[in-house]
């Protein structure tokens, strides 16, 4: 897929020797990983990586990705960092960044924001950084260009946090931007649903 093909590029322009870590601890991701023979962080990284886009119906086990044989990029992203903090990376940052999700890097989503009207709606969305690097490891290809062109605003977060701070946040976002926009005739509980529709789309990618 062209977002792993974009991941591993990354990770080898900053020094594959200072990320790939190996997987030493015996803590509970950990030995998920090396029970299915993955030794190192890229392997784990190219694995998730490789996984399909799918909702997790209960975000907060931390073991959901591997039940469920896929997950989002909250889900994702969260089982990596936790990877790394149990490997003693605390390097490893998780992030959440709010960008116009638009036709131009989300052109799945077109039809849905062409039938409301909207040009971008913003979206939360999860990711690492390492040495202020992004990593993507969603592994989907809906972002044809770097989302940080379009990037609103960003917080870094716990691995526990994906679920109800991460949409707090998220809706507190939207609820300041529809204020901002009084020309955007939606509620707050209309902008979601809108929200919601665009993001099932991406899960039949």
């Amino acid at each position: 897929m062209f977002m792993c093909l974009l991941i591993s590029t990354c990770i080898n322009h900053f020094g594959m020797h200072e990320l790939n870590f190996e997987i030493l601890s015996d803590a509970l991701i950990s030995l998920s990983f090396r029970h299915l023979g993955i030794l190192s962080f890229q392997e784990a990284a190219q694995y998730i990586c490789n996984l399909p886009y799918k909702r997790n119906v209960f975000k907060d086990n931390v073991l959901c990705v591997f039940e469920d044989g896929g997950g989002t990029c909250s889900t994702k992203h969260a089982l990596l960092k936790t990877l790394a903090i149990e490997n003693n990376k605390n390097d490893l940052k998780l992030f959440v960044g709010i960008f116009r999700m638009n036709p131009f890097n989300t052109p799945q989503i077109s039809s849905c924001l062409e039938n409301y009207h909207l040009s971008y709606i913003p979206e939360a969305h999860c990711y690492l950084k390492y040495n202020h690097e992004i990593l993507d490891f969603t592994g989907v290809s809906f972002l044809e260009k770097k989302f940080i062109v379009d990037l609103l605003d960003e917080f870094e977060i716990a691995p526990h946090q994906i679920s109800d701070y991460k949409v707090s946040r998220h809706q507190n976002f939207l609820s300041n931007w529809l204020n901002e926009h009084r020309e955007i005739s939606y509620s707050m509980e209309e902008i979601w649903k809108i929200r919601e529709e665009c993001i099932k789309l991406l899960s039949k990618v």
